[in-house]
């Protein structure tokens, strides 16, 4: 049975370094269920390349803006924006000028965390090695587009 929980800014873990940018895990499907929940913080002009997996992701700008790409259609959003994509959406994203702050809530039968944690152990830093980063994305079912 899930059991409620109360996170606050002090209760937050330390951030895994994904390729430059932090990402705090908020709660984990483990915790609830049907969705995991992490806060993304993300440096100018950083962002993954046009990708695809098998679950739900939404994101909503808490702070700054960030060009999303979907279906071949670039979209501005600044903060207060929510965007969605479906499972097997190609997708990409650029954080904007002064960075950005990104609420993402992954769906079902997401390995998002697992990946975050993965790029963290086995490629921390910035930009690193491309074949490297594929192969860890694929353990966790992501699909590099194009």
């Amino acid at each position: 049975m899930k059991t409620p929980f109360f996170t606050s800014p002090s209760d937050y873990p330390e951030p895994l370094n994904v390729l430059g940018d932090k990402i705090t895990v908020l709660a984990r499907l483990e915790q609830i269920g049907d969705y995991a929940v992490t806060l993304n913080y993300g440096h100018e002009g950083n962002g993954p390349p046009p990708h695809t997996h098998p679950w739900d992701e939404t994101f909503f700008v808490v702070k700054g803006e960030v060009e999303f790409v979907m279906d071949g259609e670039t979209r501005s959003a600044p903060a207060g924006t929510l965007v969605h994509f479906p499972a097997g959406t190609v997708h990409s994203f650029k954080f904007g000028p002064g960075g950005a702050h990104l609420l993402e809530i992954s769906g079902r039968g997401s390995r998002a965390i697992e990946m975050f944690a993965d790029l963290d152990r086995e490629a921390p830093g910035p930009v690193q090695d491309g074949a490297k980063i594929a192969e860890v994305l694929r353990k966790t079912g992501v699909e590099l587009a194009g």
